[in-house]
């Protein structure tokens, strides 16, 4: 490990952990060795950690058979931070290196082991924040509007657009020459505007209202939301194979559509290119608040409101 990265002595690595299922309240910031790289993995000083709402139902055991927790569990899964030890057979990357990278259930602590397939390289003008939802969210709104295929001059509709992975995937969708309207709140309408998106409230009649808006046309439908939005889509008249969803698995299966996330977009290169339109300034990672490790169960009651714009992030160092 880099001496010089890493100069104190007997130290410990904090993590955030919970030992059963339930609400914020089961999350515990506790102290833990510092891993020690296997072959083929660096461990990285976290600077910065994403929070995702996924997460806050593997927290609460509704995924439990699917992914059962190990206990006591970790908590997150995209970060960044620097390189400060490499294992064994590891040649692309060095200690000082400043990545993002994704690790499931391991994300939030000082020190994480992970695998170099799941390391990128973080572009220097990239702020720690915005690097830290590119592996995660960014990732998801990726493979969601590639699923769907825009191309210049069609209409497509994201639901919640103003939120972590949405306003990504909305932005993508504008970048492919499309029409984009965006399902939000009303104090998000100015804000989705302001990226070229338009916005439409949801809830009841939003069958209706995009109707009005698009003149019945609608090429494909991008939904991170769930509650109803693959019906609507359905309603509206789009082909199954140009809707995709990140939170509905069940309507997925009930109309054969799309639900390409994080797993159809979980290399390197394609976190570096979405870390590439941000850089560029083409795409914007809004970062709503900040809050220390300390304060994870704060942060997770905030995310389960469901009404944050862009992202929630843990600074860690």
């Amino acid at each position: 490990m880099s001496e010089e990265l890493l100069p104190e002595h007997g130290i410990v690595s904090r993590a955030v952990i919970f030992d059963r299922y339930g609400d914020e309240s089961v999350l515990r910031v506790v102290e833990v060795p510092v891993p020690a790289p296997a072959p083929g993995e660096v461990v990285v000083r976290v600077v910065a950690a994403a929070l995702n709402p996924g997460e806050i139902g593997i927290r609460e055991g509704v995924f439990a058979q699917m992914w059962p927790a190990s206990f006591p569990e970790g908590q997150g899964n995209d970060f960044s931070g620097r390189v400060v030890d490499i294992g064994a057979g590891v040649t692309s990357l060095t200690a000082g290196d400043e990545v993002m990278a994704f690790k499931p259930r391991g994300g939030q602590a000082d020190y994480v082991s992970v695998d170099v397939p799941h390391v990128a390289r973080k572009p220097a003008e990239l702020s720690w924040e915005a690097a830290a939802a590119i592996p995660g969210a960014g990732a998801t709104a990726y493979a969601a509007v590639r699923a769907v295929a825009p191309v210049a001059g069609e209409t497509v509709v994201v639901s919640a657009a103003a939120g972590g992975v949405g306003v990504i995937a909305a932005q993508l969708v504008r970048l492919a020459g499309a029409r984009v309207i965006g399902t939000a709140g009303a104090r998000n309408h100015d804000f989705l505007r302001s990226l070229g998106i338009e916005p439409v409230s949801y809830g009841e009649g939003l069958a209706d209202r995009i109707r009005n808006l698009t003149d019945g046309q609608v090429d494909a439908y991008v939904d991170t939301f769930g509650s109803g939005n693959v019906d609507i889509a359905i309603l509206l008249g789009v082909d199954p194979a140009r809707i995709t969803t990140t939170a509905d698995g069940l309507a997925a299966q009930r109309y054969g559509t799309r639900t390409d996330a994080q797993e159809e977009a979980d290399t390197p290169e394609e976190w570096e290119a979405i870390a590439d339109l941000v850089r560029t300034a083409r795409l914007v990672v809004p970062i709503q608040q900040v809050f220390p490790l300390t304060e994870v169960q704060d942060a997770y009651r905030e995310l389960a409101k469901r009404h944050t714009r862009g992202k929630l992030i843990l600074r860690v160092s």
